[in-house]
């Protein structure tokens, strides 16, 4: 009797250990197949992340001791201030991907981490986010927008700030 006993717990043990094993595997294939999946949207993205070296290269080179806004980009550009964890935030990147989208080569769009360029988001003062810099050309002057906005409205700025003519 103590034998039957003893058999069912190791087979209980084996049984158990086995599931865990699956249950992890099966946790892990999910974690890599969203991984897969965020890292093909990222770069399948019409919106490039700036940091503080690639703005320098792209929008402003604001080190050079010039203080007036001088945009050295070719296309007027949406530079979006944003952060993670900002709700607002993150409602507002599909739309400006729905913009990126439709307006692709007479715009572009850029991204900026106010967590991770602390330096670009002092420079601009940015005190809440969402805050979207609107730059149509290099002899016009940006406007800066704050909070949430749909695709309606942003095409909206798009049109009247960007590309007025």
């Amino acid at each position: 009797m103590r034998k039957v006993f003893l058999i069912a717990i190791a087979a209980t043990l084996v049984i158990g250990v086995n599931a865990q094993n699956k249950a992890k595997n099966n946790t892990k294939k999910q974690t890599a197949t969203t991984q897969q999946t965020a890292e093909k949207s990222k770069s399948e993205s019409n919106i490039e992340t700036l940091t503080a070296a690639t703005f320098k290269q792209k929008v402003m080179n604001y080190e050079n001791g010039q203080y007036d806004w001088k945009y050295i980009g070719t296309k007027p550009c949406i530079i979006d201030f944003y952060a993670d964890w900002c709700r607002p935030c993150r409602m507002l990147s599909p739309e400006l991907e729905k913009i990126a989208e439709k307006y692709k080569g007479k715009i572009v769009v850029y991204k900026i981490d106010t967590e991770k360029e602390k330096e670009l988001a002092r420079l601009f003062n940015i005190s809440s986010i969402p805050a979207l810099l609107f730059v149509p050309s290099a002899d016009k002057k940006p406007s800066m927008l704050r909070g949430y906005r749909d695709a309606t409205q942003l095409e909206e700025e798009v049109k009247t700030i960007l590309l007025a003519k």
